[in-house]
């Protein structure tokens, strides 16, 4: 059968299948969403692209064919100028793509098991998409089934309980590494929000003395102030990362912020102390090539694997409550999917019988003068309610039977009905 109604198809990479630095390809800021958005609205027609630490993926809707993925990834490969590795990325179409999405708004796709900001993350994503008008009907339907299930995962289970972030994974590792943040000088660079969640978590930590700089004077000096930090002007990066003993960078700039030059100059002034940096940013701050220099550990956002790992097991127990309400959204979004095909065949099935009902109604009036307008009324009840009975059982089959494509084809063909294709243009409050 061929449908009208457009497939949820999703093409990506994420922590599982590609290393950061294949992801970081791809990686859209708030900043970078607009025109990738414009861009791939005039090569799909619609679109949603999820861009996190931990992966970026592409939702769009299409026919479901094979040949999507090809076109797909060399879409979102072209937002970027990028070369992607098809290996390294997935492909996924229909309920896939669906179960998918509502797992990952549920944060049980998340490289720290749980994670909060996935949720938030999706929500913007879904603003971006209506703003730059790439957000048909289903994707829009999609989107707040996905902020439905995610908000569910995290008040109906205790997966919220088990939650970490990327930022506190990363001082988690720290003091893992380093032993204690007692004494500690830690250098944070950043004040989005990876940033705050790094302050606020070494804070609660116990590190001694904490740094904060950013390009943006007064956003370093908000976050400072927050968490009795210390504001450092970004011109004097080079000093500061010389006192610090770790040093936490998640501004995802694009371009590196710190290189090899001036962090063996800082590590060269420490008296053989070892210096800590953890890099939690797609696209990287931090240059591998400082992994060479001596009394340097560079750790990426990929080591945090290891910490999720870790506390994983009262985490475990919730994700089969959190899959549950996965699978319930999952269903009632792919029985809303299949009525997109069902109502204009439901509809066009009753405009036809009604039709009929009148036409041969007005014709047997014609040939009943004498009758009153009661009597009129009982029989066009009459005709009504047979109609009605008539059409009863075959729409309850198109709407709940087993194999619903197979009747609509047997009453298209048997009725002469065509449904009428109503969601595969691009809407931005579709859905």
């Amino acid at each position: 059968m061929n449908r009208e109604t457009p497939v949820v198809t999703c093409v990506g990479l994420n922590h599982r299948t590609a290393p950061v630095e294949e992801r970081e390809k791809v990686a859209c800021s708030p900043q970078d969403l607009p025109p990738t958005l414009a861009r791939l609205r005039e090569q799909l027609g619609n679109a949603v692209v999820i861009s996190t630490c931990n992966r970026t993926e592409l939702y769009s809707t299409t026919d479901g064919g094979d040949l999507q993925l090809e076109r797909l990834l060399g879409a979102l490969a072209a937002t970027k100028e990028a070369e992607l590795n098809p290996r390294l990325t997935y492909f996924l179409r229909h309920d896939e793509a669906v179960r998918h999405l509502f797992r990952v708004a549920s944060g049980i796709e998340s490289m720290v098991l749980g994670e909060s900001q996935i949720l938030g993350q999706v929500r913007d994503a879904m603003s971006a998409a209506t703003q730059a008008g790439s957000l048909n009907g289903v994707l829009s339907r999609l989107l707040h089934s996905a902020l439905r299930v995610g908000k569910r995962a995290r008040s109906q289970t205790n997966i919220g309980r088990y939650a970490v972030s990327v930022s506190s994974a990363a001082v988690a590792l720290a003091r893992q590494t380093a032993g204690t943040l007692d004494g500690k000088t830690v250098l944070v660079i950043s004040a989005g929000s990876t940033g705050k969640l790094a302050a606020h978590s070494l804070a609660e930590s116990g590190a001694a003395r904490i740094l904060v700089t950013n390009r943006t004077p007064q956003r370093a000096a908000a976050l400072a102030r927050s968490i009795g930090g210390h504001i450092v002007p970004f011109s004097q990066l080079p000093h500061a990362l010389a006192e610090s003993d770790i040093v936490i960078s998640g501004t995802g700039a694009g371009d590196f912020v710190l290189g090899p030059e001036i962090v063996a100059s800082a590590a060269a002034s420490r008296n053989g102390a070892e210096l800590l940096l953890f890099d939690i940013a797609v696209p990287r701050d931090i240059d591998p090539a400082v992994r060479e220099l001596p009394g340097v550990r560079l750790f990426d956002i990929d080591d945090l694997e290891a910490v999720s790992r870790a506390s994983l097991r009262g985490r475990r127990r919730e994700v089969l409550r959190v899959e549950a309400h996965v699978e319930d959204e999952v269903e009632e979004f792919m029985i809303w999917w299949r009525s997109l095909d069902v109502v204009p065949v439901i509809a066009a099935l009753r405009e036809r019988a009604e039709d009929h009902r009148r036409r041969e109604l007005e014709r047997a009036l014609r040939r009943l003068p004498d009758l009153n307008q009661a009597q009129r009324e009982r029989i066009e009840a009459m005709t009504r309610a047979i109609v009605k009975k008539m059409l009863d059982r075959p729409i309850a089959r198109l709407k709940n039977g087993a194999d619903t494509g197979l009747y609509m084809e047997a009453l298209e063909d048997l009725f002469q009905v065509r449904r009428t294709s109503h969601v595969t243009g691009a809407s931005p409050r579709g859905g």
